[in-house]
């Protein structure tokens, strides 16, 4: 009985919120840290385009899209125009705009398809995506590839997350530094933004 108890004890030590967190934190630090070293040149390609852009349509499917809705949050923040795919007030997509997606497989159908009457449209698609020969990534004019595990992984090998939860955590955090690089060079304040949060929920 103590032998079990000492046993359940470990288990729930083993993966306790506290070490489950400290896992996830090494994880995405090794992963955002991958990309910075790899992907300098894809990441400046998706700043400069999203940046001269006329306007900014997002899509992801599931987690991946809520994780670029944020993004489109901050864009707006700063002034530029953006839309979330799907959206009843979303206009039209046209030359001079852009496309960010995130698919982890860079197969997810809905996104593809998209990405391709974005492309016959004129606009330009651009990408984050686990595996940059894919579809998505092949239709991509900068495509940032996020070194994590694809949702239906489950070997354990890219993360020991659920599904594609690094994946999705990095599209976050990678949103955020885009959002912020680009308010940097604006040169704006963070009163000047301030305007344009929401003022009715």
């Amino acid at each position: 009985m103590h032998h079990c108890a000492e046993d359940d004890r470990r288990v729930i030590e083993k993966h306790s919120f506290h070490s489950s967190l400290s896992q996830i934190r090494d994880e995405l630090s090794r992963t955002l840290a991958t990309i910075c070293q790899d992907q300098q040149e894809a990441l400046e390609q998706m700043a400069e385009m999203i940046g001269g852009a006329e306007r900014i349509f997002v899509l992801g499917a599931g987690r991946s899209g809520l994780a670029l809705q944020m993004t489109a949050m901050r864009l707006m923040h700063l002034g530029k125009e953006a839309y979330v795919v799907g959206e009843t007030t979303t206009p039209a997509i046209r030359g001079g705009d852009v496309l960010l997606t995130a698919s982890g497989s860079g197969t997810t159908g809905s996104v593809v398809r998209a990405a391709e009457q974005a492309r016959g449209a004129g606009a330009t698609v651009v990408c984050f995506t686990a595996r940059q020969h894919s579809p998505l990534g092949e239709l991509a004019a900068a495509a940032v590839l996020i070194p994590a595990a694809e949702k239906l992984d489950r070997s354990g090998a890219a993360s020991a997350q659920y599904a594609g939860s690094l994946f999705e955590q990095a599209v976050v955090i990678a949103g955020d530094a885009l959002f912020h690089a680009l308010w940097q060079r604006s040169g704006r304040s963070a009163d000047e933004l301030w305007p344009r949060h929401a003022n009715i929920e």
